[in-house]
C-alpha cells in the first residue's frame, strides 16, 4: 500500500541496497545498489507495476548472495537461458548425435519413425522434464499386445532418450521407462521359428522340393 501511495519523484529507500525509483512521470522501478568484485553497481529489478515488493526483495538477496560469494550476478542476467527441449524435440536431438555410430541406415530410419509414430502423439509436445510413467503407459498400451516386438522397442528407445535428457542435465530422477512395465500386462510367448537348415543340406533339399 505503501509503496502504491508514493507519488513524489524520487529514490525511496527499502533497506539492503534496494530503493523504489519513482520517475517525474509517475512510473515506478526497482533498483538494487550493490557492489560487484569491488565496484558500485545499479541492477534493475523490474518495474513496480510487474514485481511486487516481496519479489523485488526476494531478487535483491538473490543478487546480494551471489556478490557475497564473489560471482557476478549482472553476468548471470546475460546468459542465454536454455530452454527445455520437448520429448520431440529430444528425438531429434538424440537420433542426430546417434545416427553417425549406426552402420545400418534402415535400423537408424526405424528408429526414429518408431517414436514419432507411437510416442510422439502421446507426449511428443511435453518438455522431457514433464514425461512421467503414465504417459509413457498411455503410449505402450495401444500395441502391447497388438506389436509386442515393436512395443518393446518403443519402450527402449524411450528410455534412451529419457536417460540422454537426465545427462544433459533437463531432468532428474528416475527413468519413468523403469516402472512402466507394472502397468502393463503380461505379452504371450514369442513365436518360434523353425531351425534354419544347415548350408550343406540346401542343395539336395531343393532336388526333393
Amino acid at each position: 500500500m505503501q509503496v502504491r501511495a508514493l507519488k513524489a519523484p524520487g529514490r525511496y529507500a527499502d533497506g539492503h541496497g534496494l530503493y523504489l525509483v519513482v520517475e517525474p512521470s509517475g512510473s515506478k522501478r526497482w533498483l538494487l545498489r550493490i557492489v560487484i568484485h569491488g565496484t558500485r553497481r545499479d541492477i534493475g529489478l523490474g518495474g513496480a507495476s510487474l514485481v511486487t515488493l516481496a519479489e523485488a526483495r526476494e531478487k535483491a538477496f538473490a543478487y546480494r548472495k551471489t556478490a557475497r560469494d564473489g560471482g557476478d550476478p549482472l553476468a548471470e542476467r546475460r546468459k542465454p537461458v536454455e530452454t527445455i527441449p520437448t520429448f520431440a524435440e529430444a528425438v531429434v536431438r538424440v537420433f542426430e548425435d546417434n545416427k553417425p555410430s549406426w552402420n545400418n541406415a534402415k535400423h537408424a530410419a526405424q528408429w526414429k519413425t518408431t517414436l514419432v509414430t507411437y510416442a510422439n502423439p502421446f507426449f511428443g509436445s511435453r518438455r522431457v522434464d514433464q514425461v512421467e510413467t503414465p504417459d509413457v503407459l498411455r503410449a505402450l498400451s495401444p500395441i502391447w499386445l497388438t506389436k509386442p516386438e515393436t512395443a518393446r522397442r518403443v519402450r527402449q528407445r524411450i528410455g534412451t532418450v529419457l536417460d540422454w535428457a537426465k545427462a544433459a542435465g533437463y531432468r532428474g530422477g528416475d527413468n519413468p521407462i523403469d516402472g512402466v512395465s507394472r502397468g502393463l500386462p503380461k505379452q504371450g510367448e514369442r513365436e518360434e521359428h523353425h531351425a534354419a537348415l544347415p548350408y550343406a543340406e540346401v542343395p539336395a533339399f531343393v532336388a526333393r522340393l
